[in-house]
């Protein structure tokens, strides 16, 4: 008895190891079953496709009339409403809804595009046509619709609107920039000044300089960073609007919560404005003085002899100082011809919506899309397009209304000779109002 007492801890270790000998044997068998069960489903698939890519080949060296899909259980979308509908159907008033622009302006744009638009037809599938490809990326830009939609809707994939999008405005902006938004010649300049004369009450001007604020969906990196005055993340732009409300500069592409002054000291308009890019040769004659061209700002730029701002009301913290009564007069003359600016926005966002709405492109996407937009609504416009009122409704009630910039606490950039100049438009509309 107490030999058996003794092996029975041996026979039950015993027992255990065989028990598990055999499970690992199990397991061990199971996984090369499986193993050699994917082999032979990888090697059937990739007999598949050989087998599919040869009979591709076939077809396409026979130039039979039968094509083959890369995929051949997808579903191809129909197609119909945009080679039916919109091509031989939609009257003028539904191209300038749907693509805010005429027909004839819509084929000059493809036209003018088509270089880096257009695709070449392989044996797999037909390419998009250039006009349907345009088609596509305004109908985004104008609604801000989700892909999905704009899918369905053109008979495309998902994929292929984005890239539509995408390919679009880098066409615009290598393309048109170089008609549409370039530096004005001496022309046009004197043309621009005497627009702010006659329209706005605002002499020996050509530009109004503005912001833009574009919301965008949270980025990955610095999110805080696109935060701008008014709590949402946003793509900050700069513009000049001249006086026939076309943009002659748009700088984009920075983060909501940057300070406008910095952007505009550090753009090329301020340079070239600075060496008197912007008014010709021979410098105008402004109440008795060679004077340059000047620009109109917002309270958030710097005074300089070329840009001029209106009177602070505020010089500190605590203390305000009251405005003459032409000082007054001058803030309301610039005031009324900074409208100028405000209006060519409203139209840009009013016609296309991606500007308007929270944009769900990527931060690589957004500052081209920015400056395409800007670039179709000065084709618009010089195509005399028609713009509806209408429109703006959908502006007005945005989520996201454009934040109010604030005056920088501190004037040491502003230039000495800039009261100076600011004094002549002083005098000037004091002149004028007796």
């Amino acid at each position: 008895m107490e030999e058996e007492e003794q092996l029975r801890p041996f026979m039950f270790l015993m027992t255990y190891m065989m028990l598990k000998r055999r499970r690992d044997l199990y397991n061990a068998n199971t996984q090369r079953r499986g193993e050699i069960q994917r082999r032979i489903r990888h090697r059937q698939y990739f007999l598949q496709r050989q087998r599919r890519t040869l009979m591709m080949m076939i077809a396409g060296g026979m130039r039979s009339n039968v094509r083959v899909r890369t995929r051949p259980w997808s579903t191809t979308p129909s197609t119909d409403w945009w080679e039916r509908v919109v091509m031989t159907e939609f009257q003028p008033s539904d191209w300038l809804n749907k693509f805010r622009m005429s027909r004839e302006t819509f084929f000059y744009l493809c036209d003018k595009l088509r270089p880096r638009l257009a695709r070449q037809d392989t044996s797999f599938r037909l390419a998009l046509p250039v006009e349907k490809r345009v088609a596509v990326a305004l109908w985004r830009l104008a609604s801000n619709i989700e892909y999905r939609t704009i899918s369905t809707l053109f008979g495309v994939g998902k994929s292929t609107v984005c890239r539509c999008v995408r390919d679009m405005c880098h066409a615009i902006v290598a393309l048109l920039s170089s008609i549409y938004l370039r530096p004005p010649s001496e022309q046009e300049l004197e043309d621009s000044a005497r627009l702010f004369l006659s329209n706005w009450g605002f002499p020996h001007c050509v530009a109004a300089i503005a912001t833009l604020h574009t919301a965008i969906i949270t980025p990955s990196n610095n999110a805080s960073d696109y935060a701008n005055p008014a709590g949402w993340l946003s793509v900050l732009s700069q513009v000049a609007v001249s006086g026939r409300g076309q943009f002659w500069d748009v700088c984009a592409s920075f983060p909501g919560g940057t300070d406008p002054a910095d952007i505009f000291q550090n753009s090329s308009l301020c340079a070239t404005a600075a060496e008197g890019g912007l008014s010709p040769a021979l410098p105008p004659v402004f109440m008795g003085n060679s004077l340059r061209y000047v620009l109109l700002g917002e309270a958030c730029y710097p005074l300089q002899s070329w840009l001029m701002k209106a009177y602070p009301e505020e010089k500190g913290r605590g203390s305000s100082t009251a405005l003459t009564q032409p000082q007054r007069l001058f803030n309301g003359q610039l005031t009324r011809a900074l409208r100028v600016s405000e209006e060519a926005l409203l139209k840009l966002r009013a016609r296309w919506q991606c500007l308007s709405k929270r944009n769900d492109c990527g931060l690589d996407v957004v500052p081209t899309m920015i400056l395409a937009c800007c670039i179709l609504h000065n084709m618009c416009e010089s195509h005399g397009d028609a713009f509806r009122a209408e429109w703006q409704v959908e502006v007005t009630e945005a989520e996201s209304p454009q934040p109010t910039h604030r005056q920088p606490l501190t004037h040491s950039i502003d230039q000495s000779q800039a009261e100076e100049v600011r004094q002549l438009f002083h005098d000037y509309f004091e002149e004028q109002n007796n």
